[in-house]
Parts: C-alpha cells; sequence; structure tokens
C-alpha cells in the first residue's frame, strides 16, 4: 500500500512529509493504522546525531491505533483490535525476558537501526528501503510493526491519549516508582520537565512522596509540574539544594531523576548533591553517544552509599504496565490530557519541533 510518512533523510535535516510504500506484514509482524504520535524528544535525537542511526528513516516511536491486518502465525492480536506500540518489543523467553526486564529484551538490541527484526525493510521511499524509529515509525499514518511491540488494550479509551502511554508516560512514571523505588513519604526531585520528567513528577505523586521538586528553567514547565503533582519548583539545581535542605533538615532527596532533554557529564555530581543517604540518582536522558566523562565525587559516592541507575524505559513491562497505567487515568488517578500542550497534522511536524525545541510543549501530539 501507499501511505504517508515524516522521513528523516540526513542528520541535521528536516522531517519531510511523503508519500511512501508499505509492504504487508511478514511473520510475526502487524499493520496498524494510527490514530495519533507523540513528538518525543528522542527523535530529535536522530536529528542532532546523539543517536546515531542508518538514514533514512521514518521517524516516531510513540503512537497508538488499530489493527488492519496480521501477518502469518500472529495469534495474540486481530484485525479491529486497538493497542498501543512501545518502543521495545518483547520476545518473552530471552533471559531478560524470564527475569522480568522486558525493557532489555535482546530483540530490542537493534531497535534503532532501521530494518525489522528480521533484518528486511517494510517503508519504502525514492528508490530506497527506510527504517523504522524502534521497529515502528509513528510518523506514518499506517506502518508494520512486531507483534512483540504491541499491546492490545480495551476499547473505547481514547486512542490519542493512549499513545502518550507507548513512550512518555510509561517512561516517565517507571523512572520513579521502579527505577528510582521512590516510596510513601520519600523526597524526589525531577530535573527537566518535558514529556519524560512530567510524568516522573505524576509517577512521584503516586507513589507517595511527600515533597516532589521538579527542577527546570522553563516557568510554564515549573507551573505544568505543580498542576502533576509537584509540591515545589526551581529553575535550577543550585535553587533545588536549597529548597531539598530546607525541607527535609538537610537529609536531602531519597532519589533525583534526571530527565532533561540530553544527559551531560557535568549534570551527575549535582545531581548527586541533591540526594543524601543511600540517595538513588536516576539517569533516565539520553547522552551524548562519544561522552564518556562526568563529573562526580567518588568519595560522597562510597562514604554516603549513594547510586546512579540508568533506566531505561522507565524499567517497564509494556504488556503489564500499559493496561494499568490507562485503568489508572480511567480513575482519575493518572493525567494524560493534561499533558498535551498542542495538537498538529502530520504535516506540522516540524513546527512541533521547534515549539519543543523553544520550551513550548510538555508533549506535542500527531493527530492522524
Amino acid at each position: 500500500m501507499r501511505t504517508q510518512a515524516a522521513v528523516l533523510w540526513e542528520q541535521g535535516g528536516k522531517w519531510e512529509v511523503e508519500e511512501v510504500e508499505l509492504d504487508p506484514p511478514n511473520a510475526g509482524e502487524v499493520l496498524v493504522e494510527l490514530a495519533a504520535s507523540g513528538l518525543c524528544h528522542s527523535d530529535e535525537h536522530l536529528v542532532t546525531g546523539d543517536l546515531p542511526v542508518g538514514f533514512p528513516m521514518v521517524g516516531g516511536h510513540e503512537g497508538a491505533g488499530r489493527i488492519l491486518e496480521v501477518g502469518p502465525g500472529v495469534t495474540d492480536v486481530a484485525v479491529g483490535d486497538p493497542v498501543v506500540m512501545t518502543f521495545l518489543p518483547s520476545c518473552g523467553r530471552c533471559s531478560y525476558c524470564v527475569r522480568g526486564y522486558t525493557a532489555l529484551c535482546d530483540d530490542g538490541a537493534g531497535a534503532t537501526l532501521g530494518p525489522q527484526l528480521d533484518g528486511t525493510y517494510r517503508f519504502h521511499s525514492r528508490g530506497e528501503d527506510v527504517g523504522q524509529m524502534c521497529l515502528l515509525g509513528t510518523f506514518a499514518r499506517h506502518t508494520v510493526v512486531p507483534v512483540k511491540s504491541v499491546v492490545k488494550i480495551d476499547e473505547g479509551f481514547p486512542l490519542h491519549l493512549a499513545a502518550l502511554v507507548g513512550c512518555g508516560v510509561t517512561t516517565g512514571f517507571g523512572s520513579a516508582v521502579r527505577t528510582a523505588e521512590l516510596r510513601a513519604g520519600d523526597t524526589a526531585v525531577v530535573i527537566g520537565i518535558g514529556g519524560i520528567g512530567a510524568n516522573a513528577v505524576q509517577g512521584a505523586r503516586i507513589a507517595g512522596c511527600r515533597y516532589v521538586v521538579a527542577v527546570d528553567p522553563v516557568e510554564f514547565k515549573r507551573e505544568k509540574a505543580l498542576e502533576l503533582g509537584a509540591t515545589h519548583v526551581a529553575a535550577s539545581m543550585d535553587e533545588a539544594w536549597n529548597t531539598v535542605s530546607s525541607l527535609t533538615r538537610g537529609q536531602l532527596a531519597d532519589a533525583a531523576i534526571l530527565t532533561t532533554g540530553v544527559a551531560e557529564g557535568s549534570y551527575l555530581q549535582p545531581a548527586l548533591q541533591l540526594v543524601g543517604k543511600k540517595g538513588r540518582v536516576v539517569v533516565t536522558a539520553l547522552g551524548h553517544p562519544d561522552e564518556e566523562t562526568a563529573t562526580l565525587s567518588l568519595l560522597d559516592l562510597t562514604l554516603y552509599e549513594k547510586q546512579i541507575r540508568g533506566a531505561l524505559f522507565g524499567s517497564s513491562n509494556g504488556q503489564h504496565d500499559v493496561p494499568r497505567l490507562l485503568e489508572m487515568y480511567n480513575l482519575g488517578q493518572l493525567r494524560l490530557d493534561e499533558l498535551i500542550t498542542r495538537e498538529y497534522s502530520l504535516e506540522e511536524i516540524n513546527q512541533g519541533y521547534d515549539d519543543m525545541r523553544e520550551g513550548r510543549n510538555i508533549r506535542g501530539l500527531i493527530r492522524y
């Protein structure tokens, strides 16, 4: 079939919306008609080169839609089913999946390379094979993805809201609840209030933290953090230290979650200074691929038993967590509508990313 997609042809380029060819699903794959796709910062990393990929590439890795066709051997879902697409597949059989670490599934190893799991391509344009961001390519009206990357959801749930749970909501929430292991009565600091950080704030609130301090230089984002459950805000990590130290009588935070647009090595020491004894610093933001230097006090790390933890997809399990998060929305515990700052057509995708870069959006959303 032919469909519309936003393709990135080179590093530093613009998203080009064009008609592309899409092959039918192979074994273990499904064809999805998209309802919506989030504009996540990770796709900006394709443009800047912070996430090295092969070009050309159909972007997008946060989406929801309905199954139009299933490939051979697919029995988990059927035509017409509403699904959320998760940016990491889960085979359910590798060493990591069977231990519950489905975000680390072996099938995710080549998720940003472009081709599907069998090494072939589904999208084609201008006589070339076109890759798919995280095996998905949700910046397209239709896409073919592994069945391992879809989660069937309840009929009737608004698909444009469900799309957000494919990446941003689950990653942010999980970074607070799963990776940081926040509990009732804890103090949390979330550094960077975008599509991920806003949901780390929600996760900290839902976990029962007594104080949630949101850090962002943009006033609009600080205000939004207060809407979503932050108890205090700060424009910088230095300012946050003064707040946290005062609130906790010098004990400092139990966890600091780094959800900035890009993780810099220089952020690590100030983040470590925000947490007290046994405190955890969770690094969810992606760093530069060639940066191997971070500044931190090894003495503090040892003497106060502080910890640094990486978080991929918020250490979440898509098949388990996505339906539960949607149910939490239905119960009024999790906010999704408030995350969407502005909706765009596919043709407005570059405007959407301009707005993200300028700090005008918590989450922009493409509606098909």
